[in-house]
């Protein structure tokens, strides 16, 4: 790859590689329409126009490499063969529109959760023959968050393989719930977030699986405000106390954040002072944010940060290579 044509160092980003990119192509939505999913997009959320030429604009205009795309929200609750053949079409597709430009993009996976046996034939059939670069998760599915031991196999597997998981935040179960006439991903994303984070720590999940390479969006949601609040369980509830991990707040610092939405100098000055900023990722959440919001958030980003040159560099794509290594470049280009 010719960094030349790669760097552009009129956006915010300067040879960036993007974990939270959503695709929306005409033929998933077909599918979700044909298995009876008549709602596309949340409430009250516009639903953008896309296409790979616009993905592929944006990123140059950017700064950006390489985008690892998803299919959010994924396989919708079917049964166990009907789970399958719409997580096997995904994934088909993914890896066709990959192969289209496989130098500016990757792809996660999308699995046919709950189905446990067919989520873990699926992995191997996305991994080994398909060559995708990760997998695609949203915080829960139907009430089962990824941090329930039922899904322990599942994890065991990601770890073992050493597979970035990316969990985007989905609208809880609950119902009846008012929504003051404002879409959910508004409040609901960010708090469904921390839900999860409660759950891994409690169920012990990141001591478990301590190389587990998973990456939550928007910087995390709330957890930067709320970590050091999870960790008061057991003054809550002295039954908690064994099961609360040793470290809790290393535990939720191993996890890797994506920085879209999280310019804002407010939030921002929490994330700075909670998370290694050798896991933090570009991330824009582009189309579902606009351009133009995604190019000033990370200029927001990147003037109130205080980040070193070094760090700069590990945030725009070093971090993401660690993980992403078909991405890697020459230590000349990274530099």
């Amino acid at each position: 790859m010719n960094a030349e044509t790669t760097q552009h160092t009129g956006g915010p980003w300067r040879n960036a590689i993007d974990v939270h990119h959503h695709i929306l192509p005409q033929s998933y939505f077909e599918r979700l329409r044909d298995v009876g999913v008549r709602e596309i997009v949340l409430p009250h959320v516009d639903r953008p126009v896309w296409s790979a030429e616009a993905s592929l604009a944006m990123m140059d205009r950017h700064g950006i490499r390489a985008a690892v795309v998803s299919l959010w929200p994924g396989v919708p609750a079917l049964d166990r063969d009907a789970a399958a053949r719409f997580a096997r079409e995904s994934n088909q597709f993914l890896a066709d529109f990959v192969a289209e430009r496989p130098e500016r993009f990757g792809a996660f996976a999308v699995l046919p959760f709950p189905h446990l046996d067919a989520v873990l034939a699926e992995l191997e059939y996305c991994l080994d023959v398909l060559g995708l670069d990760g997998v695609g998760l949203i915080t829960n599915y139907s009430g089962v968050y990824v941090g329930d031991r039922a899904l322990d196999p599942f994890l065991a597997e990601a770890q073992r393989r050493s597979v970035p998981l990316f969990v985007h935040p989905a609208l809880p179960p609950s119902s009846g719930q008012p929504d003051f006439g404002l879409p959910g991903s508004l409040y609901e994303f960010p708090f469904d977030t921390v839900r999860l984070a409660a759950q891994l720590l409690y169920n012990q999940t990141l001591e478990r699986f301590p190389n587990l390479r998973m990456i939550l969006s928007h910087g995390g949601g709330g957890i930067s405000h709320y970590a050091g609040r999870l960790t008061y369980g057991p003054q809550i509830s002295r039954c908690l106390a064994d099961r609360l991990p040793a470290d809790p707040i290393g535990d939720l610092r191993r996890l890797y954040l994506d920085v879209a939405m999280s310019g804002d100098p407010h939030s921002l000055a929490g994330l700075r002072s909670f998370a290694d900023t050798g896991r933090l990722l570009v991330g824009t959440d582009f189309p579902l944010m606009p351009d133009t919001f995604s190019a000033d958030d990370a200029r927001s980003f990147l003037d109130h940060g205080n980040f070193t040159a070094d760090e700069r560099i590990r945030i725009d794509h070093l971090n993401a290579e660690d993980l992403f290594p078909r991405f890697k470049t020459s230590e000349k280009q990274s530099e």
